[in-house]
């Protein structure tokens, strides 16, 4: 497909500071970095966004994690790959991304509340959120696959 246009560069950047700055919470949330990067990429594969899976595979790796985690992570209930932790996070990603379809059920928040305290809870959310915006604009306006080269000086967070 033919990128459409990069939003990116086509708006003052206060336009997109509202992502930016929740990116920023989000990093500076204490949530671990490779934890974050499984959710935005479960996320990216359920919206089928091409372009954040090449991003977020990307950091993921430069991470530290494993290609075989990142195979198996659209079928994470099926592997021991991931801990107890991991696997909350990505049941409540796809609740909260999928939220049309059940409006996330109170057991599956029961199930993220044993390994999430209230604030890493709505600081996980809010990652969920943040990751479906950013699918939504790379998916409307068409990002290129292939072209997100991780900045030399992005460090773990």
């Amino acid at each position: 497909m033919k990128p459409r246009l990069d939003y990116r560069k086509s708006v003052p950047q206060e336009a997109l500071q509202a992502l930016y700055s929740l990116e920023q919470h989000v990093r500076k949330s204490g949530l671990e970095t490779k934890l974050l990067e499984l959710v935005r990429m479960r996320a990216s594969q359920i919206n089928g966004c091409a372009y954040c899976l090449d991003m977020h595979s990307k950091d993921a790796r430069a991470e530290g994690e494993t290609e075989q985690r990142l195979y198996g992570l659209s079928a994470w209930r099926e592997t021991p790959y991931y801990t107890g932790r991991e696997r909350a996070a990505l049941e409540w990603t796809e609740a909260v991304t999928l939220v049309s379809r059940d409006q996330v059920p109170d057991e599956i928040y029961e199930r993220v509340r044993q390994q999430f305290s209230e604030a890493e809870l709505i600081s996980l959310t809010l990652a969920v959120v943040a990751i479906n915006s950013w699918n939504r604009m790379a998916i409307a306006f068409r990002a290129e696959p292939g072209t997100y080269q991780r900045p030399a000086t992005k460090s773990a967070t």
